[in-house]
């Protein structure tokens, strides 16, 4: 199982409802991630708008291609897009996996 965490960067005029959008992620999205093998998926953020995303899969670039040939994953890319620094793509292109330098069992 690899587990896969990396950083985005919200727009800090955004940050609000960004959370509250993702306070209520769309039932069909959960069922795609999950289908995809995006397992013990979690996003956290400090106040300034950094956001940190974790997740365990078994292949993270075949979750990655599973979720980018689903029309609800399109969906929710082209909205949350806007609210992001930085990104010249869909957010989801923008998880670039950090290096894991230790883990505890």
């Amino acid at each position: 199982m690899q587990r896969v965490c990396f950083i985005l960067k919200v727009r800090a005029d955004r940050l609000d409802e960004y959370r509250e959008r993702h306070a209520g992620v769309w039932p069909e999205m959960r069922e795609a991630l999950s289908a995809a093998g995006w397992h013990n998926y979690s996003l956290f953020s400090t106040d300034e708008g950094t956001v940190v995303g974790y997740l365990e899969t078994d292949d993270f670039d075949a979750a990655r291609e599973a979720m980018a040939s689903t029309g609800v994953n399109a969906r929710w890319q082209a909205e949350m897009a806007p609210f992001f620094e930085g990104l010249s793509g869909r957010p989801d292109e923008g998880m670039v996996p950090l290096t894991e330098l230790f883990h505890l069992p």
